[in-house]
C-alpha cells in the first residue's frame, strides 16, 4: 500500500514539487503520468525511500519514508522495493546470475540458488543465467532486470518509464509481464509513464489508480 497526504520535495535551490495525495492498497496499480521533468522520477525516487519529503507525510508498506535512517533505510528497501529503472543498471561486469546475486549480497543475504533459479525461470530467461549483459537482446536484458527487482518478492514495485524506446509489441509484452509479476507475488505496482500504450493497457485491468505530476509554484 501507498498513502501520501500534501507531499513535497523540494531540491537545492530549485522549485517546489507539490503532488496530490493518493491511496492505493496493497496489490493495486498505480500510474503516474506527467511530461519528462514534471517529477515523476522524484515521486519514486521518494516512495522508494531514496529522497525524504520536504513536507506532508508518505507510507509505504506500512513504513513511513521521512522515519527512514540511512543504514536502516537501505535494510527496509532492500526488503521492501523493487525497482525497474529506465535504464536497466545490469553490471556489464558480472553475468546475469552474478547480477541477481548482487541483489541478495546488497540486501544483507547468502546467495540463495533456488531463489535465483526460480526468478529467472518464472521470466523465461533462466537458459541465460551465464551471460553478461552485452549478450542480451533489449527484451531479454528487461526480463533479467525484472527478475533481479522481484527477487527478494519486494511488496511494491517502481518502474520508470518502462516502454520508453519499445515498439507497440515490446512494450505490450513489458507490461504485461509486469503486471503479471506484481499479481503474482501481491505486490503494489507503481508505473511512471507520459505514454498513452500504458493507459490503454491498463484501462480495462479493474481497480488501477491515476497520479497527475505537474510541477507548481512554491
Amino acid at each position: 500500500m501507498i498513502t501520501t497526504h500534501q507531499l513535497g520535495f523540494c531540491y537545492n535551490a530549485g522549485p517546489a514539487l507539490q503532488f496530490p495525495d493518493v491511496d492505493v492498497p496493497q496489490g493495486g496499480v498505480l500510474l503516474l503520468h506527467g511530461p519528462s521533468g514534471s517529477g515523476k522520477s522524484t515521486w519514486l525516487a521518494l516512495a522508494g525511500g531514496l529522497l525524504t519529503p520536504s513536507s506532508g507525510s508518505m507510507v509505504v508498506a506500512t513504513q513511513s519514508v521521512a522515519a527512514l535512517g540511512k543504514v536502516s533505510g537501505d535494510a527496509w528497501r532492500a526488503r521492501t522495493i523493487g525497482f525497474l529503472p529506465q535504464k536497466l543498471h545490469l553490471s556489464a561486469a558480472l553475468s546475469v546470475h552474478d547480477n541477481l546475486a548482487m541483489a541478495q549480497w546488497a540486501a544483507g543475504m547468502v546467495t540463495d540458488e533456488t531463489a535465483i533459479r526460480e526468478a529467472l525461470a518464472a521470466l523465461g530467461v533462466e537458459s541465460l543465467a551465464n551471460r553478461k549483459p552485452a549478450q542480451l537482446s533489449g527484451g531479454q536484458a528487461q526480463r533479467v532486470a525484472l527478475a533481479r527487482a522481484v527477487l527478494l518478492k519486494p511488496r511494491v514495485i517502481l518502474a520508470d518509464e518502462p516502454t520508453a524506446s519499445l515498439d507497440a509489441e515490446a512494450a505490450a509484452a513489458a507490461l504485461n509481464l509486469l503486471h503479471t509479476t506484481a499479481r503474482q507475488q501481491g505486490a503494489t505496482l507503481v508505473i511512471a509513464t507520459h505514454d498513452a500504450r500504458v493507459t490503454d493497457f491498463f484501462a480495462a485491468s479493474g481497480d488501477v489508480h491515476t497520479l497527475t505530476i505537474g510541477r507548481r509554484p512554491a
